[in-house]
């Protein structure tokens, strides 16, 4: 099976959290942490259609002014999902410039601020901040808490968070393909049915739950579709085939503690792949806990709790440098798995 989601760790094992996940057929990508972006080209930055912050330590929000320049100017409307008081930080940040000619600005720059805030019920604050209002903030109606942790959704898309503790909030997040759809080639070939576009409305029609009588048009090129045959759906459902969607779960500095491993563990559960922060050695796990950050072990030992299939740490403290290697066996034994392999 085609993997559909596309994650990279922007800057490794060691160096500033973020996370850039492109999905196939989608256009935007979803990114997690800023820290540091100078890795990340122009045209990746102007994709991003998601900004998942999981606090505002520096090392995780210091280069949010790097994609802010390249989108002023350009008419988008980004969601940024960020822990209790996040929009006020977004705002203050904002703030920091001088916008008085922003009405000479043809296209609009929106934030979406969405806080997540404890546990449902209740609900999430949301803001609004437009360059065409110098980001002045505009409160808007909140957003009900789902029990699931359901933020919203990009596309076939769904992002979950959960709240942690870091001595601060900080958010922990789960991206999620709703469904993998995939086509038989074989099947297409045996029936004599082209390849092409009208395979992604065919895929479309199996997702929306279609009605067997919908009709399907078939065509090899775009051109070709106003004028092209229409199979019915139930007809054709056999071409494809559904499979659970992938998961990939981030999750980024909080304590080793009972409460913070449940939800860590909650929101990881069964994940194609983890990425979970290991700064410490087994040994440091004092130093861990005064700090409030996971050790090698607690991070293989969630990972193993979870059922993660793959798992990726990173934010290894530059105390370990040269010493990666050990870092990732400490984690692989905690695991029960190879660091970065699949069983």
């Amino acid at each position: 099976m085609r993997p559909t989601l596309h994650p990279r760790l922007v800057n490794g094992r060691g160096g500033d959290p973020a996370l850039y996940v492109e999905a196939l057929h989608l256009p935007e990508a979803v990114l997690f942490d800023c820290g540091d972006l100078s890795a990340l080209a122009p045209r990746h930055l102007l994709r991003v259609g998601l900004l998942a912050i999981s606090h505002a330590h520096m090392d995780h929000w210091a280069d949010f002014d790097r994609l802010l320049r390249l989108l002023v100017g350009r008419a988008k409307r980004l969601p940024v999902v960020g822990p209790e008081g996040f929009a006020q930080r977004l705002h203050h940040r904002l703030q920091s410039y001088t916008w008085n000619l922003a009405d000479r600005i043809g296209n609009d720059l929106v934030f979406e601020a969405i806080e997540v805030t404890g546990s449902a019920p209740g609900a999430w604050p949301r803001t609004l901040l437009r360059l065409h209002g110098a980001f002045r903030p505009e409160p808007l109606p909140p957003l009900p808490a789902a029990a699931d942790g359901t933020v919203l959704r990009l596309g076939r898309l769904r992002l979950r968070a959960a709240v942690l503790d870091h001595g601060t909030p900080c958010l922990g997040f789960a991206l999620e393909e709703a469904e993998h759809l995939n086509v038989w080639r074989s099947r297409l070939e045996a029936r004599g049915l082209p390849t092409g576009p009208w395979l992604a409305g065919l895929k479309a029609a199996v997702a929306e739950g279609r009605p067997d009588d919908h009709p399907v048009p078939v065509f090899a090129r775009a051109a070709e579709a106003a004028a092209a045959p229409r199979l019915p759906l139930g007809a054709l459902r056999d071409l494809v085939s559904v499979t659970p969607g992938q998961r990939v779960a981030y999750l980024t500095d909080f304590a080793d503690t009972p409460a913070n491993r449940a939800a860590a563990v909650a929101l990881a559960r069964e994940a194609d792949t983890l990425f979970i922060e290991a700064p410490f050695a087994a040994a440091d796990a004092a130093l861990a806990a005064e700090r409030r950050h996971l050790t090698t072990r607690a991070a293989g030992e969630i990972a193993r709790a979870a059922g993660a299939r793959r798992v990726e740490p990173f934010h290894f403290s530059p105390r370990y440098l040269g010493q990666h290697d050990r870092l990732l066996a400490e984690i692989a034994a905690a695991a029960g798995r190879p660091v970065g392999a699949a069983p």
